[in-house]
């Protein structure tokens, strides 16, 4: 049982600690105060959070569901880290709003379906409302399991239904035209590997010398690196290399002549040693500075009139700050207003953000200062993500005849189901088929012909 401990300061005034005992018989304090009646109200406090704790006892269902995540869930359901970051900022936006002050009992599944149609009307798209319902499910499955509630409420709860678009695979044509626009020797030999690996960011990042053996041309991947928010790495990093894949076992498979000359002679001319990574980045990671374009006024026409009835020109000062107008016009010539302020020494120039980096590449560096120059440059339509040469390299090798089982073991695939989305997905895959229609059409008027 609690107690509230007397104790002194060193002016002679009197406080009182809240003491209790926990689970495990630790004496621990509930705080100290300024009377004993409220240390003793505290060790009380204390004590009934512990009986909630106890198994059998209803009062744990009384407790509020935000309670339970953020003190028992969250910091003990073991997970990725990066799962970790992106499951904690969609329960803070998502789901503690509507679920946090209820009792984690008395959690419905009525209240599960009322909570997935708010959501809808608030433009929540199909994909985000499934993946959210995986987080609350996981939760609930815990506190199932911990005998926290006796009713799963997510079961029978359906989400809207996910579309499966068909996946646009670029060309070897394509591919080409994107190699020639990249900018640099390391980043075409980095784009060159990822296409005749496919491998994921993380392995392809995290690669080192020894990782590559040069007289068999076998690649060993047993390591990747993931980005995450300081706060959810273990030593406060930005990069957190992991002891496996993503399927959680090293695979070994082979590279090509060509591509291993290549990265032998960057080993060799970067003089790297074993243990050092075979991409690195060596430049600024500052965010790239593009020139905002310059629009006629003339042509832009005016705004809708502010409280004083007054129009501005669009793409000035004047429509910005007096008119109050926010179209792309008037915050470009804002922004290149502040620019050249800065520029010049002025308003107290803040140095361009940087992403911290202990060698590894920045997944969002590279997209915005290396990747998305190179599309445009190369006039590509489609939206091309650097993970999309993973996919090109499956179903290149699917359309060139390789082996299914030997493309699932290349990429890493838990199921052979995975890998068979790749067949038929290049362009040109459909024409056997309709080879196949013409000819069958055509039967008859050839039999015709024939007889004639």
């Amino acid at each position: 049982m609690g107690f509230a401990r007397k104790r002194e300061d060193g002016d002679g005034k009197v406080r009182w600690t809240a003491v209790y005992r926990d689970l495990r018989g630790r004496i621990r304090s509930a705080g100290t105060f300024a009377t004993e009646k409220a240390a003793d109200r505290a060790w009380q406090r204390a004590e009934a959070r512990l009986a909630e704790g106890r198994i059998g006892d209803p009062r744990r269902g009384r407790q509020s569901f935000r309670r339970y995540v953020e003190e028992e869930w969250l910091p003990n359901h073991v997970m990725e880290a990066t799962t970790r970051e992106g499951y904690t900022y969609s329960i803070n936006k998502h789901i503690l709003p509507w679920f946090g002050n209820m009792r984690i009992a008395e959690i419905l599944p009525s209240h599960v379906r009322e909570w997935i149609t708010e959501l809808r009307g608030t433009s929540v798209s199909a994909t985000t409302l499934s993946k959210l319902r995986v987080i609350l499910s996981a939760i609930f499955t815990t506190a199932f399991n911990d005998q926290v509630t006796f009713l799963h409420p997510c079961k029978g709860v359906k989400t809207p239904t996910v579309s499966v678009k068909p996946r646009t695979i670029i060309t070897p044509e394509q591919f080409d035209v994107i190699y020639g626009r990249l900018p640099t020797e390391d980043a075409r030999l980095l784009v060159e590997t990822e296409i005749e690996s496919g491998l994921r960011w993380g392995e392809l990042t995290e690669l080192r010398v020894h990782d590559m053996e040069r007289a068999t041309r076998l690649l060993t991947i047993s390591r990747a690196v993931v980005e995450v928010n300081p706060k959810f790495h273990p030593d406060g990093g930005r990069f957190l290399v992991k002891d496996y894949p993503k399927d959680k076992k090293c695979r070994r498979f082979k590279l090509s002549a060509q591509i291993i000359a290549k990265l032998s002679a960057h080993i060799d001319e970067s003089d790297l040693r074993r243990g050092d990574l075979l991409f690195s980045v060596q430049e600024d990671t500052s965010a790239p500075s593009t020139p905002l374009p310059f629009a006629d006024p003339e042509s832009l026409g005016l705004t809708d009139p502010n409280d004083r009835g007054r129009r501005y020109g669009h793409g000035t000062l004047s429509a910005y700050s007096a008119g109050k107008c926010r179209c792309q016009p008037c915050r470009d010539a804002y922004a290149r207003y502040r620019s050249t302020r800065r520029a010049a020494g002025h308003d107290a120039p803040r140095r361009g953000r940087r992403r911290d980096t202990d060698g590894h590449i920045p997944r969002d560096w590279f997209r915005t200062a290396i990747w998305i120059p190179a599309l445009k440059a190369a006039e590509i339509q489609n939206r091309v993500r650097m993970h999309d040469l993973r996919h090109a390299h499956a179903s290149w090798l699917l359309a060139g005849g390789a082996d299914l089982q030997v493309v699932k073991e290349r990429l890493g695939h838990a199921s052979i189901s995975t890998t068979e989305k790749y067949l038929h997905t290049l362009p040109e895959a459909d024409e056997t088929a309709l080879s196949a229609l013409h000819n069958i059409r055509n039967r008859t008027r050839s039999a015709d012909s024939v007889h004639r």
